[in-house]
């Protein structure tokens, strides 16, 4: 028996290949669709660009990612809520129901303050849409933590309608992905699945080559009534060739049909690496 939970890839698994390479890489191996990550490569911010490439490769796009990252703080515009604007005319384009948002940074003042109110008025414009806000992690500076996000790295403690669960960022945190998605409940909408050793850094290792509970964590979700998808988000840049990156990405799509799948006398016992 198979998920009805769709399985995507994350453009931002072939980087630092293009976005195009995702689209090629998810029909190849057997993604059920892609994850846009909205980055300086033009070919993420373009609408007719990714309907073209969906369209060649038979490879929908099921959610964007907004350009939240220190490196795409001009993508589109240096205001915050034009960039998440754009993400979500993008999505709504796309025919994708999830744009993933990242929580203010601390030295965005006036978007954290309005983060709430802004998002409704977002939602409000495009309701067919899901602004999942994802969990973070702190960052480890000379020694000290800092926690660069307001109100913080766990999007819970403000309290939102939709969140993405991301399990490396989990690790990162020194948290139980469990207990993340417990906090998040029926919130809970989107999965960045990946992995980490729990060593305080963001890996987005192959799904079981860490130490998050990644197999009973997607084993969880029928139970919680999660009706989202799945994307892949790992790391494959330091792979020395695309053979060794299409192994990483097929792994951990094979990873993540297992565990997702409906539980059988045939399904296999959770095991951990």
């Amino acid at each position: 028996m198979t998920s009805d939970v769709p399985v995507l890839l994350s453009s931002s698994s072939v980087f630092p290949e293009p976005t195009s390479a995702a689209f090629e890489m998810a029909a190849t191996v057997g993604y059920d669709g892609v994850e846009v990550m909205v980055w300086t490569d033009a070919v993420s911010q373009d609408a007719g660009a990714l309907q073209g490439l969906a369209k060649h490769y038979g490879v929908p796009v099921l959610s964007v990612h907004a350009p939240c990252l220190l490196v795409t703080q001009r993508v589109w515009s240096p205001d915050p809520w034009e960039r998440l604007s754009r993400a979500a005319q993008l999505a709504e384009t796309l025919g994708a129901p999830t744009v993933v948002v990242h929580p203010p940074f601390t030295w965005q003042r006036d978007y954290a303050r309005t983060f709430a109110e802004g998002l409704a008025k977002l939602q409000g414009r495009h309701p067919d849409t899901t602004f999942a806000i994802e969990n973070m992690y702190p960052v480890r500076m000379a020694g000290r933590n800092f926690v660069p996000y307001v109100p913080g790295w766990d999007p819970t403690e403000a309290g939102y309608d939709a969140y993405t669960l991301d399990l490396s960022h989990c690790a990162a945190a020194r948290m139980n992905s469990l207990e993340m998605a417990d906090r998040m409940g029926a919130g809970l909408k989107h999965v960045h699945l990946g992995d980490g050793s729990g060593e305080g850094r963001d890996e987005h290792l192959v799904p079981g080559r860490g130490s998050q509970p990644c197999a009973e964590l997607l084993r969880s979700l029928a139970g919680r009534g999660f009706t989202g998808s799945v994307a892949l988000e790992v790391s494959t840049r330091k792979v020395n060739s695309r053979e060794l990156r299409e192994r990483d990405l097929r792994e951990s799509l094979e990873f993540a049909r297992r565990y997702l799948a409906p539980a059988s006398s045939e399904t296999p016992a959770i095991t951990r690496a």
